[in-house]
């Protein structure tokens, strides 16, 4: 009977754990399935983005120029209307929304706080001070057409800097992280209005459309990056790319880390995860991906709040999966919203990040009222 019943007890036990690795991998399939589904979107809403403007052309017409423009240089009105006109533009807007994005799921993710973003640690608001430094006083660390992307990305990088100081002297917590990023948005809003208060209109007005984003000055000279070899031109990742792979391939690799850690710091240290060193770690890189975005398409907000938190309802809150799945999302969502830019007010072009501010807020909400369960 004891034979029996020890036999019967192996078989539920087995029973049971077939059940569990059938359940995880319908679970990991349906996290596949949506970064598949994702990247899937960003190519059509790229070749939607590509037919739009002042010169008509199809989405065929757009696939077949981009193939033909890999092996030769445009030539024809459509060609180069295509090629270096709109699709700088277009990937430009993925870069960022993807960068931003992921920049936003690991400050959420070491600070455990639903409210972490660029936006809400002071990164963007100190990247505005600095570009309307450059704009309405003429002053920077950097001469010439690279001065409002040097005083931006210089900027930028303060509010890390001070966060880092209050973690290494201060013992500082999450929290109070999150508080002195609130704190430092404050200040530096405050000392860009008052730059704007007393300068002149047009420079107001310049200031203001860099300070809400846009995607509209981008060049081919942010994306790709060409060396010369004798008679032998060699395309490089441009500035904004080669920081977003160097970036997020680290980012990826400390995602376990941060799913430990999401479990507090005392379990994530007992597991034998260095808390504070992965936390300054993953800091610096989200900040410094952001710091290298919105110095070239000035403060666009709420990419990195709300597509980490959308991405999370759908698929769970493990980084492995998240990271990529912010990523692409977001550039699918500021993708989207730069359509609607382009075309709601037609031939008015909108800043995008106003429209990221007004779609992504309803569509974040209207999703938390619709959830019935808890997702953070």
């Amino acid at each position: 009977m004891k034979m029996a019943s020890s036999t019967e007890t192996i078989s539920g036990t087995r029973t049971k754990r077939a059940e569990i690795k059938e359940q995880y991998k319908k679970f990991i399939g349906r996290k596949i399935l949506f970064i598949f589904s994702t990247l899937v979107l960003i190519f059509i809403i790229a070749g939607v983005s590509a037919t739009l403007g002042s010169y008509p052309i199809t989405v065929t017409e757009v696939y077949s120029i981009i193939w033909h423009g890999l092996f030769k240089n445009p030539e024809t009105t459509k060609e180069i209307v295509v090629w270096n006109l709109r699709l700088p533009r277009i990937i430009m807007g993925i870069l960022a929304g993807t960068g931003l994005a992921i920049a936003g799921a690991m400050m959420q993710g070491i600070l455990r706080n639903p409210l972490a973003s660029p936006f809400t640690l002071g990164i963007a608001s100190s990247a505005g001070f600095g570009a309307v430094i450059a704009i309405c006083l003429g002053a920077g660390f950097v001469a010439g057409k690279y001065l409002i992307i040097g005083n931006a990305f210089v900027f930028s990088l303060i509010p890390t800097f001070i966060i880092l100081g209050l973690t290494r002297y201060k013992r500082a917590t999450p929290e109070t992280m999150i508080l002195a990023g609130i704190a430092m948005m404050y200040i530096f809003s405050a000392l860009t209005h008052l730059i704007n208060y007393f300068s002149e209109s047009e420079a107001v007005k310049a200031a203001y459309f860099w300070m809400v984003g846009s995607l509209g000055k981008t060049s081919w000279d942010e994306i790709v990056f060409h060396v010369n070899l004798g008679q032998v031109s060699i395309p490089l990742p441009g500035p904004v790319p080669a920081v977003l792979i160097g970036c997020v391939i680290p980012l990826i690799w400390k995602s376990w880390d941060v799913n430990v850690m999401g479990a507090g710091d005392e379990t994530a240290k007992s597991l034998g995860v260095n808390v504070e060193r992965t936390r300054i770690f993953v800091l610096i890189l989200a900040s410094l991906l952001t710091a290298a975005i919105v110095c070239f398409t000035g403060t666009i907000g709420f990419v990195g709040l709300v597509v980490p938190h959308i991405c999370r309802i759908i698929i769970g809150g493990d980084n492995r999966f998240l990271i990529p799945a912010s990523g692409l999302f977001g550039g699918a969502f500021l993708l989207a919203c730069d359509i609607v830019a382009r075309t709601i007010m037609a031939p008015v072009i909108l800043p995008v990040g106003v429209v990221t501010a007004l779609t992504g807020g309803p569509f974040l909400f209207f999703l938390l009222i619709r959830r019935r369960k808890e997702y953070w």
